[in-house]
């Protein structure tokens, strides 16, 4: 497999604005999730996840996990309405060498829901975070 996806890369779109009424709203999703220890807590489930699942643990056997979950931790908060900034590669520009058809997206969201699941996140809120990342698969899918 030619990928070396960085999941915290993968994963997360991030918006370049919102609302102040969105961003109240959102925080109630961060909140859902357990805020900055539940997703801590999440990343550490769903990063060995990952490595272990037979269709995607080629792309993530070299990966830095800490780092990864680091990122992954940031790109979540920010995403669900929490004060954490993400400061890593924009998804179009991380993803423009690996390859990534939609299988492996869909492999990966499939493992985000294990791990969701495990976590006791109810399926209302798995529901809403995987809509504000779906639009992301434009810039991470990158074999047509």
């Amino acid at each position: 497999m030619k990928k070396t996806i960085l999941i915290a890369s993968m994963l997360l779109g991030l918006a370049t604005s919102a609302s102040a009424q969105s961003m109240a709203s959102s925080a109630a999703l961060y909140q859902a999730f357990g805020e900055k220890a539940g997703l801590v807590k999440l990343m550490d489930d769903f990063v060995p996840r990952l490595q272990a699942d037979p269709r995607l643990a080629e792309a993530f056997k070299n990966a830095n996990v800490e780092n990864l979950k680091m990122q992954l931790v940031n790109q979540i908060c920010q995403v669900s309405g929490g004060p954490c900034e993400y400061k890593g590669a924009d998804m179009k520009a991380a993803h423009s060498n690996m390859d990534i058809t939609k299988t492996d997206f869909n492999a990966l969201v499939e493992v985000l829901q294990k791990s969701m699941d495990a976590q006791g996140i109810a399926f209302s809120s798995q529901n809403q975070l995987l809509a504000r990342l779906a639009p992301m698969h434009r810039d991470v899918i990158t074999v047509k």
